[in-house]
């Protein structure tokens, strides 16, 4: 079975400038492009971007990423007039075809206000394959986390989520999964999984080493395992937006 697997982290109503979210995505992205050759350049979309290119190139930094946010806030369908609240969202990509993804929505406050940074691998192909080995994602996780400082983050596909998952808003489990410390301590966890402090930010949570598969009862049992005893320590109830 093809799974639809990805990489997200979230956080609660945080209000940030488009400058101060500018900073975590050019961080974010400088990293990124650590973890794996194929991770850069980016591009985005709008009106006369280079044909012999994907879109619009991005550079990774601060002033170009301020701009980009400002350029894309939110309005009012009527006045026009910039709705604060709902913060900055912008995704790129870095191939015309079978490429990778990143998705920004940052900034955003207020009564269920919920912010994310979301990356999604090739649909097919080496690059895919590569970008999903463990030891690769680790670095894409941690690199989510400390850049963005999210509540949690996770490493896995929908289809595991869509089994393991109790309530519609919870703290979700992967085969990577980070927490931060603001939600608590993680507890014991069974073997093989490992516990790995991520800076004094929070904790990454290493299930296998192998990538986790929802056709895998074993991979299934062993997250279900998990996020019981997590829920179990407080840990899976979703901060308030």
């Amino acid at each position: 079975m093809h799974e639809r697997h990805h990489l997200g982290a979230y956080w609660a109503s945080r209000r940030e400038t488009a400058r101060e979210c500018a900073r975590r995505a050019a961080l974010f992205l400088r990293t990124l492009s650590q973890c794996d050759s194929s991770l850069g350049p980016w591009y985005r979309g709008g009106r006369g971007a280079p044909r012999d290119l994907p879109g619009h190139p991005v550079q990774s930094t601060v002033e170009e990423w301020e701009g980009v946010f400002l350029r894309g806030r939110n309005r009012s369908n009527a006045s026009k007039t910039v709705i604060e609240a709902l913060g900055f969202r912008e995704y790129v990509w870095n191939a015309k075809k079978n490429e990778s993804r990143v998705e920004f929505h940052c900034g955003a406050y207020g009564v269920g206000g919920r912010n994310t940074c979301l990356f999604y691998p090739p649909e097919e192909g080496p690059v895919r394959e590569r970008l999903l080995r463990v030891p690769v994602m680790t670095g894409i996780l941690t690199a989510m986390a400390t850049a963005w400082d999210p509540d949690f983050a996770l490493a896995g596909s929908t289809e595991m989520v869509e089994l393991t998952q109790r309530r519609p808003y919870e703290v979700r489990v992967g085969g990577l999964t980070y927490l931060s410390r603001r939600l608590g301590r993680p507890p014991p966890l069974p073997a093989p999984v490992r516990i790995e402090p991520v800076g004094e930010l929070g904790w990454l949570l290493v299930l296998s080493s192998e990538v986790m598969t929802a056709s895998d009862p074993e991979h299934v049992a062993l997250t279900v395992r998990v996020r019981e005893l997590l829920d179990r320590a407080g840990l899976i109830e979703r901060p308030p937006g």
